[in-house]
């Protein structure tokens, strides 16, 4: 069996650093959400077994059929805007129009439009967006050092040394060496770790003018705007060539399925998809795809117990969280500059597109990726056009 020769324990740590990321800097905002619904705690726990369910089986399908590493994730600037704009919505009101928003990511996916839309983008201006996107992490991880330096610098050292020596297991080793030390500094909150399995709770879905304006188009705008665009450039910019539109089309309809347990969207992981495209995972493109499989592995934890893996993750310190994010992201965001700038003719367009995402300023609830893919295709245009001969 191909998955069996294509193993690795690299990208077994590569996927458990992504969901290690993802659902640490964004489960909170999640929990938030589901608790401005009102949500009982059996809810909330509803909420992360669908979404956990959700994410595993189609990271876990998509990367096996396709051979690339896909991974999927919630929708956090979903959820942040459902803390805003959901408030005095009912929790069957909020499910409906989850089905909406679902029904029109499967549409926009199957129908080949998003993929159309998508495709008219240069490499140069996807890079740019990439390298942007991560930078925060890059730089959060020496920031880190300013509150916890016996934890983090013996973790960059240990990664540069490994870079050396043994460059395909530098994270594994960097990983390792983390846990111990947060475990010898006392920094391991261990203690709110319980065993317990989650059970879905179904919601009998409501429909109301009010959810369908103020949650349903939100919700499908900011998904796509936030999450899948960047999703997708990260994996253009990986250099993996895969179909677009079946991949946003099954996160979708997996969407609809989930929704009335919790599953509020869907969408492409872009950060944490990174650490499963970079070298870090293998050395071997091709077989990075295991490091999504892992990933859509540990997912399934998340959806099977909950509470339990979710107060796991937690224990871990912040610090050692943005350290290991960062580390592991720096080869991506070096070959992102690179491919931004290395087309003279579209540098300044792509050198825009990285400042103002990562500038994280948002717009109508609309995050940074966004408005600098706008910013750098608007400029590539402008600079693209000649202007008139004179007589």
């Amino acid at each position: 069996m191909r998955l069996l020769k294509d193993f690795s324990a690299s990208a077994v740590i590569a996927g458990f650093v992504a969901v290690l990321v993802g659902f640490t800097s964004s489960a909170v905002i999640v929990f938030q959400a589901a608790q401005t619904l009102h949500a009982s705690a059996a809810e909330i726990a509803s909420w992360m077994c669908a979404l956990g369910f959700g994410m595993g089986l189609t990271s876990i399908v998509l990367s096996m059929r396709f051979r690339v590493p896909v991974l999927t994730a919630w929708s956090t600037p979903g959820a942040a805007m459902l803390i805003t704009s959901a408030a005095g919505v009912s929790m069957g009101e909020a499910v409906g129009a989850f089905l909406v928003s679902a029904a029109l990511i499967t549409l926009s996916g199957f129908s080949g439009w998003f993929e159309r839309m998508i495709g008219r983008i240069p490499i140069s201006i996807a890079s740019g967006m990439l390298a942007g996107v991560l930078l925060r992490f890059g730089l959060d991880a020496f920031a880190a050092m300013r509150s916890q330096f016996a934890l983090v610098f013996p973790m960059f050292c240990a990664y540069l040394i490994c870079r050396r020596l043994l460059p395909r297991y530098a994270i594994v080793v960097t990983l390792l060496l983390g846990i111990v030390l947060a475990a010898t500094q006392g920094l391991l909150r261990v203690d709110d770790v319980r065993l317990e399995v989650a059970t879905p709770v179904f919601t009998v879905p409501e429909f109301s003018w009010q959810a369908l304006v103020g949650v349903a188009l939100p919700l499908y705008v900011v998904t796509m705007a936030s999450q899948n665009v960047p999703g997708v450039a990260v994996i253009r910019a990986s250099g993996y060539q895969v179909p677009i539109s079946p991949l946003i089309g099954w996160t979708g309809a997996a969407n609809l399925l989930l929704a009335p347990f919790g599953g509020f969207a869907l969408n492409l992981a872009a950060i944490t998809a990174a650490i499963c495209m970079g070298r870090e995972a293998h050395e071997d493109p091709a077989r990075r795809y295991v490091a999504a499989i892992a990933a859509g592995a540990f997912y399934l934890l998340i959806g099977l117990f909950g509470a339990t893996v979710g107060s796991l993750f937690l224990a871990f310190p912040k610090e050692l969280i943005l350290a290991i994010a960062g580390l592991a992201l720096l080869g991506t965001i070096g070959s992102g500059l690179a491919a931004a700038l290395g087309n003279e003719g579209e540098r300044e367009p792509a050198l825009l597109t990285f400042l103002v995402t990562a500038s994280g300023i948002a717009l109508a609830g609309i995050g940074s990726a966004f408005w600098g893919l706008l910013v750098g295709l608007s400029a590539l245009a402008i600079l693209r056009t000649r202007p008139p001969a004179r007589s």
